[in-house]
């Protein structure tokens, strides 16, 4: 079956976009990974909209990204923050693959605003394409083939 052939109604890249393709969205998720957790926090570091955050944020809860806490500082009134449940842990990558070709394609490469690295050694985290069979793929040699929920366009 031939690429043109397939029915994309099951797509999982135009599924994930659904939850995360809109650009505050993906922006948002990054304030979060790099710990701003609260409301104020991440209004004043984007320079978003209190409506629009507002929006996004429950849209990211709705698709199951983010989740509310409750906490309360000494003497203020109980609030909510915001945190990564697992499945947005697992959109990481993402983010690391945008922000790896930002800074090869986009920047000059040289003085990089953010550099990724592994809590665990300090070593520099980079995102690389591998087969099943452990071999290094440029993406070049990346074939998108039918696999086993591929259907065929109706005529």
């Amino acid at each position: 079956m031939e690429w043109r052939e397939l029915d994309l109604g099951n797509c999982s890249v135009a599924a994930t976009l659904e939850l995360v393709g809109e650009r505050w969205s993906l922006l948002i998720l990054r304030e979060v990974f790099a710990g701003l957790h609260r409301f104020d926090e991440i209004v004043d570091h984007l320079g978003i909209s209190r409506r629009v955050l507002t929006e996004r944020l429950r849209q990211l809860m709705d698709a199951g990204l983010l989740e509310r806490r409750t906490y309360q500082e000494a003497g203020q009134r109980t609030r909510q923050e915001y945190h990564l449940t697992p499945s947005a842990h697992d959109l990481q990558w993402v983010l690391a693959a945008l922000l790896q070709y930002g800074d090869t394609h986009i920047g000059d490469g040289t003085d990089v605003p953010v550099v990724l690295q592994h809590a665990g050694c300090g070593g520099h985290v980079q995102v690389e394409l591998r087969c099943s069979r452990g071999h290094e793929v440029a993406g070049a040699e990346v074939e998108p083939t039918p696999g086993p929920g591929a259907g065929r366009v109706s005529p």
